[in-house]
């Protein structure tokens, strides 16, 4: 009888789920290190570039800021690492990256897959094609039989096959990896169309100055495609940190509060602005950083639309979807309380 039940009660055991192993301590290694380690594009206007300094600039770069000053108190505290559409996601799962933030698509099988994790959207962009002027084409329905330069690795490769299948067009891709070689392609005449985000399609062409008017951004737009940071899965007290600093910038504007009037705001009456200001409710603590970590964010790269105005509008991308949601956008941060 007792070897029964203890036959039954092993069986019972083998029968549950396997225990999740112990989550690596990001945050702990981070603050070890001194700075953060954030995967950013090679070159991407409005989003990650250097600039003429090496400093690097765009709404990519400050998110990582961003995340640094919740964590330091100092955005400073970053380091850039350039990665590639192939080897991004390599990168943060081997522990290269502490988090992605790099014009990387939010889909089902990035986080069934590849043990990751988005922590929120910080652009709602799409897909499009790219033409030289002198092509004459005017609809993205015009280029069956044409060559499509693209990154092998990224959403856009799968995006674009599956639009030529719908509409019954031949495709013939031209695929390349470094996303300067595959522009000067595009430049050079190599391949008739060059597929990408919109933004990513926008800051090529404002990067080549006056020659940028002899391009044509095709109407359609043929798929979904929320950028936000990324996390390695399962280690969710960092994952809270990089979510909640990107809602931290949504609110910050939602409140009016950017880095000129920071101090306007310490005797207001409003129970949500002293929250965010870390002078009640003791939610930094709750996070595991400094309470007034949402104002060391906000000090060190402004609201979200100050992100926008200084990164993404430069490219000639209106805000459009990407407003607040009390402007008609999808920006919306939840309650911080």
């Amino acid at each position: 009888m007792i070897r029964t039940i203890l036959a039954a009660g092993f069986a019972a055991l083998l029968a549950l789920p396997a225990l999740a192993q112990p989550a690596a301590d990001t945050l702990g290694a981070i603050r070890a290190r001194g700075h953060l380690l954030c995967g950013v594009t090679p070159n991407t206007v409005g989003f990650a570039t250097p600039d003429s300094r090496g400093d690097w600039q765009g709404l990519d770069a400050d998110t990582c800021r961003a995340v640094a000053a919740a964590i330091f108190g100092d955005g400073t505290k970053v380091r850039f690492i350039p990665t590639t559409a192939q080897n991004r996601f390599t990168a943060l799962q081997s522990g290269e990256v502490d988090m992605l933030s790099r014009a990387t698509t939010w889909t089902l099988g990035r986080e069934a897959q590849l043990g990751l994790v988005f922590a929120g959207v910080n652009y709602y962009d799409g897909n499009a094609f790219m033409v030289r002027r002198s092509l004459g084409v005017d609809s993205a329905t015009r280029l069956d039989g044409a060559s499509v330069c693209l990154q092998p690795g990224s959403t856009t490769e799968l995006n674009v096959a599956d639009y030529f299948r719908r509409n019954n067009m031949r495709l013939n891709p031209l695929l390349i990896e470094n996303l300067e070689e595959l522009r000067a392609a595009f430049a050079s005449g190599r391949c008739d169309a060059y597929a990408s985000d919109t933004s990513t399609l926008a800051a090529f062409r404002v990067g080549q100055g006056a020659a940028g008017a002899d391009y044509v951004l095709l109407p359609e737009i043929f798929s979904k495609e929320p950028l936000g940071p990324v996390v390695r899965k399962g280690d969710w007290k960092f994952f809270d940190i990089v979510r909640w600093t990107l809602f931290a910038l949504i609110t910050a504007e939602e409140l009016g509060i950017n880095r000129d009037n920071l101090a306007s705001f310490e005797s207001s009456p409003n129970p949500d602005v002293q929250r965010f200001l870390g002078r009640s409710g003791d939610l930094g603590r709750q996070l595991g950083v400094s309470n007034d970590w949402a104002v060391q964010v906000v000090r060190a790269v402004g609201n979200f639309s100050d992100m926008w105005e200084r990164s993404v509008t430069p490219t000639g991308m209106p805000r459009g979807v990407n407003r607040l949601w009390t402007q008609g956008g999808l920006m919306y941060a939840p309650p911080m309380r």
